[in-house]
């Protein structure tokens, strides 16, 4: 066991030199080498961008979840609808290196910024580009979301879970009939997702065996392991296995994007759909700066950007009726400042407020065995546990390390009540995050006692904390709330003292999914909000 450790503790220290712990970043140049590398590996995100329509009887901002279902729905009832994305529409390959990974990555992976410090606490630096990872930081959290068309989808480990209803009662306070969603919305979003289980053949493969020792110690420790529904296509991971398709998702990547399409996202399903209809027009590479109302139309000002971070142009369009998909950190964004501006002073008291993290820790124990861990990134399966705040861990890979530490990860989602808001600073002219000091410390210390007892029990050959490897950092990658179903607006996403706007993200949920993961949720209310709002005409 003390040999383990050092082993253990070692490779953790390989692994940050590899990654330049404490070098200087590299300048942000938009004419810079690694920006014409990306041009060469990437060029389809180089083209030419079409312009938007100067008015639309809809506009959607944001392409993940909730703007993707808006849209589809949209223009099957026949409405002209506008998406607006601000990052690119990255192609899928199944030999190409369409995206970077989380060991080594380059500017492809984060929004223009220049250092990554993830769960693993090991900073990684690269030049800045409008990569599909947005990891905004404000004191005392870093936010991870989206920015690329297909959002969240992209960059997600595709968990979708039903939260528990008793736990989905006691967060939405009734606002949102639980029945409703699952004997309707839940199961549609599921079918238009293809969600599935892992089949036994994945589940027992080699870059699985962390899926394997997971399961074996919670069952020691007292647990039933509940299979996970996924958005992962299976036959894509069998062609890797099988070596007909470059490794991906067998090999640790997936929250900057999977260069194959092995992940079932919103390119292949909604956004596409919609499209199809000849109704709905995605546009890339356009970010909302500021949205305002007229006295007859809500304004939209955008600017228009290149892949290395350029403003190409600056417009202001029109909309008859405006959907806010841009997910909870962008909508709130919007709405927070459109209220403190004067563009959209009917706004009441609840914009920015019920901000929460759902309750997002990340965990680590040792292997139970000394034959590796692989590096499968879907998740097998979860557990929960009420014994304190309700709590679920899930099977995860570990992110952003390239050798083997021996770890076995989890993803903790904690019904934590803290909460934050976003407040508008007229100095900078822009909406930040207030959220406490130690604000998830609830969160991490009844996940962490969980994850403890399942390494004791479960025969764990290290306990990372033990040897100064806490997994955990202060980070969400599930922001949710801001703009609350039943505050803000009414029980379907309608925004209180305006008509025509509507949010239609993770905005509307109050700060948590019940110790679920966020997206199935926002899928499922975004089909049963749109439902409502054009069946009612508005």
């Amino acid at each position: 066991m003390d040999r383990r450790r050092f082993l253990t503790g070692a490779a953790v220290a390989v692994g940050a030199a590899a990654f330049g712990v404490g070098a200087t970043p590299p300048p942000a140049r938009a004419d810079g080498p690694w920006s014409l590398a990306f041009r060469s590996w990437v060029p389809e995100i180089f083209a030419p961008l079409p312009d938007p329509p100067q008015h639309s009887e809809a506009l959607v901002i944001g392409s993940g979840f909730g703007g993707a279902v808006s849209a589809l729905r949209l223009a099957q009832a026949g409405i002209q609808t506008t998406v607006l994305e601000r990052g690119s529409r990255w192609p899928n390959d199944p030999w190409r290196e369409i995206f970077t990974g989380d060991d080594l990555p380059d500017g492809r992976g984060f929004w223009h910024r220049t250092s990554f410090t993830g769960v693993t606490k090991v900073t990684k630096y690269f030049e800045s580009f409008g990569g599909v990872l947005d990891c905004t930081s404000y004191p005392n959290l870093d936010v991870w979301r989206g920015a690329a068309v297909g959002g969240g989808s992209i960059v997600f480990t595709g968990a979708m879970v039903i939260p528990p209803r008793q736990l989905f009662d006691h967060v939405f306070g009734g606002v949102v009939d639980y029945g409703e969603l699952t004997s309707r919305y839940y199961p549609l979003a599921k079918q238009m997702l293809r969600l599935s289980t892992m089949p036994p053949d994945i589940y027992g493969s080699a870059p699985f065996s962390h899926s394997r020792i997971w399961d074996e110690q919670v069952r020691k420790a007292g647990y039933q392991p509940v299979a996970t529904d996924s958005i992962f296509k299976w036959d894509t991971i069998r062609g890797e296995l099988a070596g007909t398709t470059r490794p991906s998702a067998t090999a640790a990547r997936s929250n900057l994007g999977n260069s194959n399409g092995a992940k079932f996202d919103l390119n292949q399903n909604y956004l596409p759909w919609a499209e199809a209809t000849g109704k709905a027009g995605i546009y890339p590479g356009h970010q909302v700066d500021a949205i305002g109302w007229d006295g007859k139309r809500f304004t939209i000002d955008i600017s228009k950007l290149s892949p290395p971070g350029d403003v190409v142009a600056r417009r202001t369009l029109t909309a008859d009726k405006l959907f806010l998909g841009a997910g909870s950190v962008g909508t709130t964004e919007l709405l927070v400042r459109a209220q403190a501006t004067g563009a959209l002073p009917q706004l009441n008291e609840h914009i920015g407020k019920g901000w929460g993290t759902n309750g997002d820790v990340a965990l680590a124990r040792g292997e139970s065995a000394l034959a590796g861990t692989g590096q499968g990134v879907p998740c097998a399966s979860r557990i929960y546990d009420d014994r304190g705040l309700p709590t679920t861990l899930e099977s995860w890979y570990v992110p952003g390390i390239p050798v083997d530490v021996g770890a076995i990860a989890s993803l903790g989602l904690v019904l934590d009540p803290t909460r934050g808001e976003f407040r508008f600073d007229p100095a900078s002219g822009r909406a930040g995050l207030v959220w406490p000091e130690n604000g998830n410390a609830a969160a991490y210390q009844v996940a962490s006692e969980l994850n403890h007892k399942i390494a004791e029990r479960g025969g764990s050959l290290v306990e990372y904390n033990a040897i100064g490897y806490n997994a955990n950092a202060s980070f969400t990658a599930h922001p949710l709330g801001g703009a609350v179903l039943g505050r803000a607006t009414d029980g379907y996403g309608r925004v209180h003292g305006y008509r025509g706007l509507y949010v239609m993200d993770g905005a509307a949920i109050p700060g948590s999914t019940a110790t679920a993961n966020p997206s199935l949720t926002i899928t499922a209310l975004a089909e049963r909000n749109i439902a409502a709002i054009i069946r009612s005409g508005g």
